[in-house]
């Protein structure tokens, strides 16, 4: 797995690193077949009082790149929201890769292989 942290208006300090590694190992766990991982952590400046802090990540999975952002007050805030909307989806795509076919007891019935 490739990963990526980078910073934009900002410096990633490695408690920051350490922070976005650990939420991503949630991620890894479900699913191992995650290629490339990109992550980038935004300050934007809103007016010139009011800072928002931003989290988005570009995950490239077997078949699919899956892009998911959040926004917060607080950095860490918005990078725990970020892993968890990534967690469902990541969840999501297993469910669709996994074969869910199963034959319809109607045609069963109609084949004479009723159980």
């Amino acid at each position: 797995m490739n990963l990526t942290i980078s910073g934009h208006h900002l410096e990633v300090t490695p408690a920051l690193r350490e922070y976005v590694l650990t939420k991503l190992d949630r991620v890894t766990r479900h699913f191992d077949q995650v290629v490339d991982v990109n992550v980038l952590l935004t300050v934007e400046k809103q007016k010139e009082k009011e800072r928002r802090q931003r989290a988005e990540v570009t995950l490239h999975v077997k078949g699919r790149d899956i892009f998911v952002e959040s926004a917060s007050e607080d950095l860490y805030a918005a990078i725990d929201q970020l892993m968890d909307k990534l967690d469902r989806q990541v969840v999501r795509h297993k469910d669709k890769l996994q074969d869910h076919h199963h034959v319809a007891s109607k045609r069963l019935e109609l084949s004479g292989d009723m159980v």
